[in-house]
């Protein structure tokens, strides 16, 4: 009996798995900064539940992540601390630049 070893294809990264992976990275730094108990967490605990519902599913619409944006927007400006309002707007920034990322082509 031979054994048979065969090389595994590298998967070819989509944007959208880009995008997604980006924006779990973002998601999780946020949730991070959000551990500290401030006016407004109900809020970002509410979104954060509705981000991780988003980013289980399969397929990957650019639309809803960018609705989930402008809903953070909402969050950050419920939110009265003046320190972590300041931290939430970084991560919103950042959330941008996650759904910019393009796939590296090779």
């Amino acid at each position: 009996m031979s054994t048979k070893t065969e090389k595994k294809e590298k998967k070819q990264l989509t944007d959208a798995d880009v995008k997604r992976k980006a924006v779990k990275l973002v998601v999780a730094h946020l949730k991070r900064k959000a551990s500290t108990d401030f006016m407004g967490m109900d809020y970002l605990q509410a979104w954060l539940e509705d981000m991780d519902a988003l980013l289980e599913k399969e397929e990957f619409d650019i639309r809803e992540y960018h609705k989930m944006r402008r809903q953070f927007n909402d969050v950050i400006e419920s939110t009265l601390d003046e320190t972590m309002r300041k931290k939430l707007r970084d991560s919103w920034y950042s959330m941008g630049k996650a759904l910019d990322k393009k796939a590296k082509p090779y």
